[in-house]
């Protein structure tokens, strides 16, 4: 059976908004080890799941999404996010 990780998706570090926050992504984890390519050398696996990357409005939606399909999952649920408010004129004490 296959094993699907649901994150939220975190805030970008370069962004203030909160536009896209509280959206909810599931994963495959990889089933298959890596294993390097003997001719390039390069590092890859039969298994393609892990490729794919579905998005969801909703914690519930994505676990209803692995219930429905029969995926084995597990919530993994972001840190939370603390602002430290200061004034401009602060960064010149």
């Amino acid at each position: 059976m296959a094993t699907a990780r649901i994150t939220e998706l975190d805030r970008r570090v370069t962004q203030s908004g909160k536009a896209n926050t509280g959206r909810w992504l599931l994963e495959f984890e990889r089933e298959d080890p890596v294993r390097p390519d003997p001719l390039t050398g390069w590092n890859g696996s039969a298994d393609t799941r892990p490729q794919v990357r579905l998005n969801f409005p909703t914690k519930e939606a994505a676990i209803a999404y692995a219930k429905h399909h029969g995926l084995g999952f597990h919530v993994v649920s972001a840190a939370p996010v603390s602002l430290k408010i200061q004034a401009y004129a602060d960064n010149f004490r």
